[in-house]
């Protein structure tokens, strides 16, 4: 399993939720209104006068086999708008029990 988090520009929102549905991506977590700037040449998303943008983030853990359909489809939608952005983070899960 694979815990992938994709970050983007709130006005990708729609198309970041329609992109999970169509690829059968169900469960994900989501925050709003989340902060932040880009490392190579993003600018400020910080909610105010001067940097008006916003970013929402969504945390999904998927089987490795759906993450390189996923990236791609990040991708697509990062070309469609490269100044809006999306970027997608890939991490490793590790599933344990606890016996109570």
């Amino acid at each position: 399993m694979k815990s992938v988090m994709i970050v983007y520009n709130q006005a990708n929102n729609e198309r970041v939720e329609y992109m999970l549905d169509t690829l059968g991506i169900r469960g994900f977590t989501q925050w709003e209104d989340v902060q932040g700037r880009g490392n190579v040449n993003g600018d400020p998303h910080r909610g105010t006068h001067t940097w008006p943008e916003m970013n929402n983030a969504i945390l999904t853990v998927i089987p490795d086999d759906k993450v390189d359909e996923l990236l791609l489809s990040v991708r697509k939608l990062d070309k469609r708008n490269e100044e809006v952005g999306i970027r997608a983070f890939v991490w490793d899960i590790v599933a344990s029990t606890l016996d109570n």
